[in-house]
């Protein structure tokens, strides 16, 4: 009986530990999202986002060249973008 007990329990703190090591899916994204730069494409996944699914991936890389295309324009065209006209997007575009 105390041998099935300690089997248990092992098997029970193995299960826990290996669990606990591995990222979460969201910490596996924001990781990506940091790792994102202007060489990432499709095919060329910076090493963060290896584990993502291609989906996940393109979702995040197209959000990512969103930001980065709004972020690089001229104010005055952003402010055609900007429903408030106050030099902020205000979620009016990037949902930033």
């Amino acid at each position: 009986m105390r041998t099935r007990t300690a089997l248990a329990a092992l098997l029970l703190a193995l299960a826990t530990l290996t669990s606990a090591c591995g990222k979460s899916p969201a910490e596996k994204q924001a990781d990506c999202q940091k790792a994102l730069t202007k060489t990432a494409t499709k095919t060329n996944r910076p090493e963060a986002c290896k584990d993502l699914s291609q989906d996940d991936y393109e979702t995040l890389l197209m959000a990512w060249a969103m930001k980065n295309a709004v972020d690089e324009m001229p104010k005055a065209d952003r402010d055609l973008l900007d429903y408030s006209d106050d030099g902020e997007l205000n979620d009016s575009i990037s949902g930033n």
